[in-house]
């Protein structure tokens, strides 16, 4: 009777460590809903970015008030009979 509670309780262990630790077990199912997570939020954020890229390639083919805009800020460039101040601090 003793060897059967024995063998009983080992097999006990065995299987909890396979279904705690082993392969597949629930260890790596937390961690892996933890990296899907995460995933998730960096799709979100590539969403976000996406939508903005394309607001602004729609402006940028519809009018020219973007075309402008980019033409001022990142070149520098001015209409005729404006004058340009740079105030350095």
């Amino acid at each position: 009777m003793n060897k059967l509670i024995v063998l009983l309780l080992v097999l006990l262990v065995i299987l909890q460590y396979q279904l705690w630790i082993g392969d597949g077990g629930l260890l790596d199912i937390w961690e892996l809903h933890q990296e899907v997570e995460l995933l998730r939020q960096e799709n979100a954020h590539l969403q976000e970015r996406n939508a903005a890229l394309n607001a602004e390639v729609l402006d940028l083919k519809q009018g020219l008030d973007a075309i402008e805009e980019h033409a001022r800020e990142d070149l520098g460039m001015v209409k005729e009979g404006e004058t340009f101040y740079q105030i350095v601090e």
